[in-house]
């Protein structure tokens, strides 16, 4: 008894102590939902403590793999290492061959890294070699390595790791630059001026830089315009650390032009001449609050720059304002976005514009027609951008336009063979019919036997069976990544008789020479699918292709704000299409069901689709991003619909529907469906009409 009431004693502490715990993460809980997620591990703590500390041998020798295993997890989540350490003890001694072991020693080591010895790391390094828990324990021990300053091992074990991490990679160039090697500075750049945090190993490297007279203010702004862009004011102003003295700005200033900025502009502007001679510093208070109204407001910032206060700036900073308010104003279809571009393009001494604001000149130029734009625009993007298939078939419609019908021709030949939205519209281009490509020799029960016996893809099945998802799809996604097109497609083939969708999809998807589109475009239950799409005569590949975006049809998905189920909906969408539908006996908890989720997902699929004239790339856009959204971006005048959802402001709206309209082509293919082309299902999209209707419910999506 005393055993027990120790093992009670400590598993309370552990759960009394949760809330502390998790003060390392950054995002707040509200109280009540720290009290609940505290009182649910006290039980579970609870019981394991009591389990471990009073149980009889004989009852705990009947526990399963899975059982310990699982109490490990549960251990190792609220960091009680005792408790981690004791079932982990009973797992190797009562089942040593246990599939998952090595998860539970990964979890011990990774609790006392910081102090655990060389040999213990090594040893499970190259006991675990090429396994996807050596790469992640490997990926933590080269940064404790770094911090403690064990040089020496850090660059023996840096060249194993095939993912580096941010964090990882500034290390690997602090260790260079403590090897006198001065081209780890010029590197720097490229994270100095990323719009995120500065690593820990990049700090040291950046005080070198500054201090050895590499970098200066002209370094410092460029940072903060950066980090200001994507709102980390915080951040921006830390980075205003690394200024003299005498050039930093008053931190009230510099909040008021970050968060008053359109008053603090006015204010310059109204004030007489002589009191708005600008210095440097000033200059780029300016320039930041330009940017920040842009942001939101482009026509307010293109108001305020043309104040005298565009002349007291110089041309590369009139031209960054330039593609700032262009950007912004092409992402709202404004049409006076073109103009703002060919302003920053003309600025004599200007920075060239980014792949991202050259994407936007190309897309608010479609929306115009203006194809010489669309030329010069993706002509100026990077080799890298400009090798994208998006580029390339715009370019290929603007050289048609343009009257040079060989250059289109060679640029839509270059992409017509792949197996996407823009390569199907540039296959069309070339007058070629959608086929599907060959299957290769039917695999064998030997090939499929061999990758289900792969020690990986055994541990991901396992964590897939134990409902560890996350952990399952990780473990797979690595044991593939290197496989040639027959071992991918008999892996597919052993997620698909698994029943994990997902990656049966995911991994068909990833062929490049032999490929098996039963399997890239699987259509599990596909009798409550055709049941379904008759009933609210919709087409059937275009709904499959649209739950083939939305779940890869894992009927408990569920997204990060709460879309849950085959068709992702959000509570309110579902409660209110059930009620709209008469279903009486409707609760959240049954929104995972196959037939629930189905039934209201199509119902209000249909419901959208009537409310967007009957345009299926508008109900995609309305699916995705709310009806409200849809109509507003449609334009004045009649726009292609290849052209609509290449210009929709949201990155993942705009992917989503090029990749449900171009799914519908495959499902329709491989299902016998109808043989309309791509470009004719995307057709025209009319005009938007003024005071439309407000939206027909709560959107079903994020």
């Amino acid at each position: 008894m005393a055993g027990s009431m120790n093992a009670l004693s400590e598993a309370v502490s552990v759960a009394a102590n949760f809330p502390a715990a998790c003060a390392v993460h950054p995002a707040p809980r509200p109280r009540h939902r720290l009290r609940t997620l505290a009182l649910a591990v006290l039980s579970s703590v609870v019981w394991t403590g009591l389990y471990l500390g009073a149980a009889p041998a004989q009852a705990q020798s009947a526990r399963s793999g899975d059982d310990f295993f699982l109490m490990a997890r549960d251990a190792a989540r609220v960091g009680n290492r005792p408790q981690l350490e004791r079932i982990s003890h009973l797992l190797q001694t009562q089942h040593p061959d246990y599939l998952l072991n090595s998860y539970v020693e990964y979890w011990r080591l990774r609790a006392k890294l910081e102090d655990a010895p060389l040999e213990g790391v090594r040893d499970f390094l190259d006991r675990n070699a090429g396994s996807y828990l050596a790469e992640r324990l490997r990926s933590d021990w080269l940064k404790v390595l770094a911090r403690n300053g064990l040089w020496d091992e850090f660059r023996r074990e840096r060249p194993k790791l095939v993912n580096d991490d941010p964090e990882v990679a500034c290390y690997g160039l602090l260790a260079r630059y403590r090897s006198r090697d001065e081209s780890a500075l010029e590197e720097l750049k490229i994270t100095w001026l990323a719009p995120r945090e500065l690593p820990e190993g990049c700090v040291p490297l950046a005080e070198a830089a500054f201090a050895g007279g590499r970098y200066g203010p002209r370094e410092v702004w460029a940072r903060v315009r950066s980090l200001a862009e994507a709102n980390m004011n915080a951040g921006a102003k830390r980075a205003l650390g690394f200024l003299p003295r005498t050039e930093a700005p008053d931190a009230k200033q510099f909040d008021r032009a970050l968060g008053e900025s359109a008053s603090y502009l006015a204010h310059l502007s109204k004030a007489p001449l002589s009191k708005t001679q600008i210095g440097k510093t000033q200059k780029e208070l300016v320039v930041l609050a330009l940017s920040r109204v842009a942001r939101n407001e482009p026509q307010v910032a293109l108001t305020l720059f043309d104040t005298k206060l565009r002349a007291q700036l110089p041309q590369d900073d009139q031209a960054y304002v330039w593609g700032q308010i262009a950007t912004s104003g092409a992402r709202r279809h404004l049409p006076e976005s073109l103009g703002g571009f060919r302003e920053a393009r003309d600025a004599p001494s200007a920075a060239p514009l980014t792949d991202e604001q050259l994407a936007w000149w190309t897309r608010i130029a479609l929306r115009e027609q203006a194809w010489g734009d669309v030329r010069d625009a993706v002509d100026r993007m990077s080799a890298q951008g400009r090798s994208d298939p998006t580029w390339i078939y715009w370019r290929g419609r603007a050289m048609k336009a343009l009257g040079r019908p060989d250059e289109a021709k060679a640029l839509f030949s270059s992409i017509a063979a792949e197996y996407n939205f823009y390569g199907r519209l540039a296959a069309e281009e070339l007058g070629l019919v959608i086929q599907l490509p060959p299957k290769g020799a039917p695999l064998t029960e030997a090939e499929i036997t061999a990758a289900a016996d792969a020690p990986g893809v055994k541990r991901a099945l396992a964590l897939f069976r134990l409902n560890m998802r996350t952990e399952g799809v990780r473990e797979w996604n690595w044991n593939i990544r290197t496989l040639d097109d027959r071992k991918l497609i008999a892996a597919s083939e052993v997620a698909r008789r698994a029943e994990i969708w997902d990656r049966a999809i995911n991994t068909a998807d990833r062929t490049v020479a032999v490929h098996d589109f039963s399997l890239r475009y699987l259509a599990p239950y596909r009798q409550i699918f055709t049941e379904n799409s008759k009933m609210r005569e919709l087409e059937e590949s275009w709904v499959l292709g649209l739950v083939r975006q939305e779940s890869r049809f894992i009927d408990n998905a569920k997204s990060s704000v709460g879309a849950a189920g085959l068709m992702q909906l959000m509570p309110a969408t579902a409660k209110w299409v059930a009620r709209k539908m008469g279903m009486k006996d409707f609760s959240w908890a049954r929104v995972h069901d196959v037939d629930v989720n189905t039934a209201l997902g199509t119902f209000y699929l249909r419901t959208v689709l009537n409310e967007l004239d009957g345009h299926p790339v508008l109900a995609a856009a309305a699916y995705n991003a709310g009806p409200g959204r849809a109509r507003r971006w449609r334009d004045a005048k009649p726009i292609e619909g290849a052209i609509y959802a290449e210009s929709i402001p949201f990155n993942e709206t705009r992917d989503y529907v090029k990749k449900v309209m171009s799914n519908t082509m495959y499902y329709s293919a491989v299902l016998g469906g109808q043989t309309a082309s791509l470009k004719e299902r995307l057709g025209m999209v009319a005009p938007r009409r003024a005071g439309a209707e407000a939206a027909p419910g709560p959107d079903p999506t994020p």
